[in-house]
Protein backbone atom coordinates (compact mmCIF):
# COMPACT_ATOMS: atom_id res chain seq x y z
CA UNK A 1 0.00 0.00 0.00
CA UNK A 2 0.88 3.66 -0.09
CA UNK A 3 1.26 4.12 3.45
CA UNK A 4 3.45 0.90 3.75
CA UNK A 5 5.66 2.81 0.87
CA UNK A 6 6.05 5.98 2.81
CA UNK A 7 7.49 4.41 6.32
CA UNK A 8 10.14 1.95 4.65
CA UNK A 9 13.36 3.81 5.48
CA UNK A 10 14.65 3.78 1.96
CA UNK A 11 11.69 5.55 0.90
CA UNK A 12 11.83 7.73 3.47
CA UNK A 13 15.55 8.53 2.03
CA UNK A 14 14.41 9.19 -1.13
CA UNK A 15 11.17 11.25 -0.43
CA UNK A 16 13.77 13.58 1.83
CA UNK A 17 16.47 13.58 -1.49
CA UNK A 18 13.61 15.07 -3.53
CA UNK A 19 12.14 17.22 -1.29
CA UNK A 20 15.89 18.83 -0.71
CA UNK A 21 15.84 19.51 -4.69
CA UNK A 22 12.84 21.33 -4.50
CA UNK A 23 9.68 19.02 -5.09
CA UNK A 24 6.73 20.23 -3.47
CA UNK A 25 4.95 17.48 -2.06
CA UNK A 26 1.81 19.44 -1.00
CA UNK A 27 -0.59 21.77 -2.19
CA UNK A 28 -0.91 25.24 -0.99
CA UNK A 29 -3.71 27.59 -0.85
CA UNK A 30 -3.16 29.35 -4.13
CA UNK A 31 -3.02 26.14 -5.96
CA UNK A 32 -6.79 24.88 -4.65
CA UNK A 33 -7.80 28.46 -5.15
CA UNK A 34 -6.64 28.21 -9.11
CA UNK A 35 -8.53 24.16 -9.42
CA UNK A 36 -11.87 25.74 -7.71
CA UNK A 37 -11.88 28.94 -9.98
CA UNK A 38 -10.86 27.32 -13.31
CA UNK A 39 -13.58 28.89 -15.48
CA UNK A 40 -12.99 26.48 -18.28
CA UNK A 41 -13.20 23.56 -16.86
CA UNK A 42 -16.59 21.30 -18.00
CA UNK A 43 -18.01 25.02 -20.38
CA UNK A 44 -18.54 25.06 -23.87
CA UNK A 45 -17.63 27.48 -26.05
CA UNK A 46 -18.29 29.06 -29.51
CA UNK A 47 -15.81 31.24 -31.33
CA UNK A 48 -16.97 33.47 -33.68
CA UNK A 49 -14.96 36.08 -35.94
CA UNK A 50 -11.64 36.97 -36.80
CA UNK A 51 -8.78 37.80 -33.96
CA UNK A 52 -6.21 40.15 -33.48
CA UNK A 53 -3.22 37.40 -31.56
CA UNK A 54 -4.75 34.15 -32.44
CA UNK A 55 -6.31 32.20 -35.23
CA UNK A 56 -9.46 30.34 -34.18
CA UNK A 57 -7.63 26.72 -34.16
CA UNK A 58 -5.35 28.36 -31.58
CA UNK A 59 -7.87 29.25 -29.16
CA UNK A 60 -9.66 25.98 -29.38
CA UNK A 61 -6.65 24.28 -28.74
CA UNK A 62 -6.15 26.74 -25.79
CA UNK A 63 -9.53 26.09 -24.47
CA UNK A 64 -9.39 22.67 -24.82
CA UNK A 65 -6.69 22.49 -22.81
CA UNK A 66 -8.03 24.31 -20.01
CA UNK A 67 -10.50 21.56 -19.90
CA UNK A 68 -13.41 23.31 -21.78
CA UNK A 69 -15.18 22.35 -25.21
CA UNK A 70 -15.86 24.07 -28.26
CA UNK A 71 -18.96 23.57 -30.06
CA UNK A 72 -20.21 25.40 -33.26
CA UNK A 73 -23.79 26.25 -32.36
CA UNK A 74 -25.38 28.80 -30.23
CA UNK A 75 -27.49 27.29 -27.85
CA UNK A 76 -28.94 27.03 -24.50
CA UNK A 77 -25.67 24.44 -23.79
CA UNK A 78 -23.25 27.29 -24.45
CA UNK A 79 -21.49 29.26 -21.47
CA UNK A 80 -19.20 31.66 -23.09
CA UNK A 81 -19.18 32.94 -26.79
CA UNK A 82 -15.71 34.79 -27.93
CA UNK A 83 -15.95 36.91 -30.36
CA UNK A 84 -13.87 38.81 -32.50
CA UNK A 85 -14.14 40.82 -35.25
CA UNK A 86 -16.38 40.48 -38.07
CA UNK A 87 -18.61 38.29 -36.16
CA UNK A 88 -21.99 37.35 -38.06
CA UNK A 89 -24.68 39.76 -36.26
CA UNK A 90 -27.14 36.55 -36.15
CA UNK A 91 -24.74 34.69 -33.90
CA UNK A 92 -24.62 37.91 -31.33
CA UNK A 93 -28.22 38.38 -31.61
CA UNK A 94 -29.08 34.81 -30.53
CA UNK A 95 -26.09 34.83 -27.97
CA UNK A 96 -27.85 37.92 -26.62
CA UNK A 97 -31.08 36.88 -26.26
CA UNK A 98 -29.92 33.56 -24.73
CA UNK A 99 -28.09 35.67 -22.26
CA UNK A 100 -25.06 33.74 -22.83
CA UNK A 101 -21.87 35.67 -21.40
CA UNK A 102 -19.78 37.27 -24.27
CA UNK A 103 -16.11 37.55 -24.40
CA UNK A 104 -13.95 39.76 -26.24
CA UNK A 105 -10.58 38.91 -27.27
CA UNK A 106 -9.14 40.74 -24.10
CA UNK A 107 -11.52 39.16 -21.81
CA UNK A 108 -10.67 35.86 -23.04
CA UNK A 109 -7.03 36.34 -22.45
CA UNK A 110 -7.76 37.55 -18.89
CA UNK A 111 -10.03 34.58 -18.13
CA UNK A 112 -6.69 32.72 -18.84
CA UNK A 113 -3.98 34.53 -17.49
CA UNK A 114 -6.28 34.36 -14.36
CA UNK A 115 -5.61 30.51 -14.66
CA UNK A 116 -1.56 30.89 -15.29
CA UNK A 117 -0.97 33.39 -12.08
Amino acid sequence: SLIEFRDEERNILFIEKLKKAGLNFELNKEDIIAVEENLFEEKTFVISGVFENFSRDELKQRIVLLGGKVISSISKKLDFLVAGDKMGPAKLEKAEKLEIKILSETEFLAMVERLQD
